[in-house]
This record gives structure tokens, sequence and C-alpha cells, in this order.
């Protein structure tokens, strides 16, 4: 009789280690592993998370390549919804689980997988979001998630492995770091209390740049397109180059506060340099070339865009409609951002653009006017008070 196959979500750490063993030698099945990238990975580390896997008894190993299309689907809509969880997070790990749970998914379609599984504890985001697309993808497939059915906790994992014969130094790192495209998360002991600040240690990228520098990002609809001189044809190039450059200074550093999808509140820091210097850039030329209603109606669709995409609903069809939207509004989204890096910080210079609505020709802010006269504004404000006006007087007639 045949074993029955089971697709498992694989990281190469205890958790995904455990899970080998235990579906191999536990549940007799015959485990295909499945790393999907979204942009933190070398090819040295896939590599050596393939070897692992291999030496586990996985029957066969997979890495799924989502960048481009991780971006293409996602990421460029983030931007264009200058999407930051509570004006702080960029939603670093939450967007990169549902394209991993989907590639995952899809996987087991593919290979006639009737079982998949993910190696998720029962605390926090990313179980929700692995069974969320899972059953919307694959509903008929069972779910397996041992570390979460059987509470277990790293020690007893530890000592499971060690009984069958797995040696490796299951030491528990000071930190947790979660890499992708779109930033690093970074948890330790700081971040599960309300207080304290995580140590420069802590950080992946040490600060080596001391000395402040300025540089030009250009936009072409709404996408990041040039760092300087440098033209990509790639968004997903300029975001990695743009990390290249500002991480070193210390740039895109915090720590995010938010609620949790099971209703608890929850602390992690994070490095995205990129993330968050590409949109406050890009928010800066969008004042610049939208109008105020656009502005206005971006920034709800935007808001709930976001909080769909971190609660694991990304596959919800009105996300189509709002990404509908948000690359409508980006048409005239088009022009040069200048920035300036330093130490832990970096701000907004200026932007230029042919679409800038801030243009001389009608005038200039609290300076002089060329498309009205006084006597307009005194008209108009005549016109848009009188509501108001008449409101106080029958207010004052009626309570007098």
């Amino acid at each position: 009789m045949s074993k029955q196959k089971v697709v498992l979500a694989f990281s190469g750490g205890l958790d995904t280690s455990y899970c080998v063993k235990y579906l191999t030698e536990e549940r007799g099945m015959e485990v295909h592993s499945a790393l999907v990238d979204t942009g933190g990975f070398s090819a040295e580390e896939l590599k050596t998370i393939e070897q692992k896997a291999y030496s586990l008894g996985v029957a066969s190993h997979v890495t799924l390549d989502v960048v481009n299309h991780y971006y293409e689907s996602c990421l460029k809509y983030l931007v264009f919804g200058n999407v930051l969880k509570n004006n702080t997070y960029p939603l670093s790990v939450s967007a990169e689980r549902v394209f991993q749970a989907t590639a995952v998914a899809e996987y087991a379609k593919k290979i006639g997988a009737k079982a998949i599984a993910h190696g998720s504890t029962g605390a926090g985001n990313d179980q929700v979001r692995f069974d969320v697309v899972f059953r919307i993808i694959i509903p008929e497939c069972e779910v397996i998630t041992p570390i979460r059915d059987m509470r277990l906790s790293r020690e007893a994992e530890i000592e499971y492995l060690k009984s069958k014969g797995v040696v490796q130094e299951w030491h528990k790192a000071a930190y947790s770091i979660n890499k992708g495209l779109w930033g690093t998360s970074v948890g330790g002991k700081e971040t599960l209390t309300s207080g304290g600040y995580l140590p420069e240690e802590a950080w992946p990228t040490q600060v080596t740049k001391t000395t402040p520098e300025n540089i030009k990002l250009y936009f072409e609809k709404g996408e990041l397109k040039g760092i300087n001189d440098k033209v990509f044809e790639n968004p997903v190039d300029a975001i990695r180059e743009l990390t290249e450059i500002a991480a070193p200074f210390g740039i895109g550093r915090d720590i995010h506060v938010g609620d949790t999808i099971i209703g608890i509140k929850g602390r992690v820091g994070f490095e995205a340099p990129a993330p968050l210097i590409i949109i406050k850039a890009h928010h800066t030329l969008e004042k610049h070339v939208l109008t105020k209603q656009q502005m206005y109606w971006k920034q709800n669709i935007s808001e709930m865009y976001g909080t769909l995409l971190h609660e694991g609903q990304f596959l919800e069809p009105v996300m189509r409609n709002f990404e509908n939207f948000l690359g409508d509004i980006q048409e005239n989204v088009t022009g040069t951002v200048e920035a300036h890096l330093a130490p832990y910080r970096f701000h907004i210079i200026g932007i230029e653009s042919k679409f800038d609505l801030m243009s001389s020709v009608f005038g200039s802010y609290g300076e002089m006017n060329n498309a009205w006269s006084g006597d307009d504004v005194r008209g108009f404000s005549k016109i848009v008070s009188n509501q108001t006006m008449i409101h106080r007087k029958v207010t004052d007639l009626a309570t007098n």
C-alpha cells in the first residue's frame, strides 16, 4: 500500500524539522517539503536547507521562488496605498505568509497530495494565515499541525529529534529573525513585554555608515524604477538596491505594537529601510500630484487593504477591487523624490514632477494667486459658511 502524500511548508528550523520526523515515523506518511522564497534567502542558504530536508527523510524537496509574483500581486499595492499598519509597520511578515501558504497549497494540488502541514504554534498569527489559505485553495486536504495540536514545548521537540538520531545544536537564539524582501522582523525578550527596546546587537544590520548622503528616487506610475542615475527594469531589484544603501545607516528600525488576529496585543521589532523610505517618498509625491478627494478615498481603502492582508484575507475578492482602485490612481504618480539619509534617520527634501499640482502658474501658497480675485474668495467664503450661519441663528432663537 502506497503511503499518503503530505506537503510540508518547510523552513529548516526546529518546528518543521520535528514535523518531518513526526509525519514520516509516527504517521507513516510520504513527506514532500516545500520552501517558499519571498526574498529572504541566499543561494547558499537554500542549498543548506535542501540538504537538511533530505537528511531528515523527506521524499522530495522543492524551493518555490515567488519573489516577483509577490511584488506584482501585493507589494506594489502596499506602496500604492502607503500601507503602514498602525502608522508604523510595513507588514513585512504578514504579507509574505499569505504567498508562502498559497504557493504550498498550489504545489500540493500539483503533486496530488491529500494532506498538507505547517509548523505553526497555537500562539500567533501565522497559524490563521496558513489555515485560511489552505481552507480556500485546497479545502479537500487534511491540514496537519503537530506543534499546535500537541502543544509541544521546544524542549520536547528537541528530545524527540534526539531520540530519532537527529544530532544538531538546537540552541535557542536570543532573537528570532524572519527575513524577506519587504523587511526583517526581530523578536526577543524585549518584545515580549510592553517596555524595553531591542539592543544594537539584535538588529540584523549593524550601523557602518556615518556620513550622511542624499539620494534620488524615481517613480513611474507609482513604482520605484530608479535610484540616483541607475534605472531598474524590475522594481524588485530597486528595493534590494535601496536596502543595501540605507540599512547600514540603521534606517528603518522600529517596534510595532498591534492587534493579533487571535485577539491579543503583540509587539515585534523590525528592520525595513527600503519599505519605509519608499512609502514616505511615494506618499510625498502623491501629495503633490493627486487631488484632495483622491487622497482622502485612497487613504480609507489603503487602511482596509492593509488590515485584511494582515489578517490573512488576501484572497477575499474585495481585495482585487481595492487593487484596481489603487492601481488606477497611480496614473500621474511619476517623478523624482530626493531624500536625505543619515544614521538612524531620513527625511524627504522635495520632489520634481511634471504632474505637480503646486505649479506656480496658478499661484504661490501664502503669497500671490493668479487664478482668482479677492472678490471671488469673499463670495466663496459667504456661500461656504451660509448653512452654519443659519444653523447658529436658528439655534440661538430657539434657545433664548
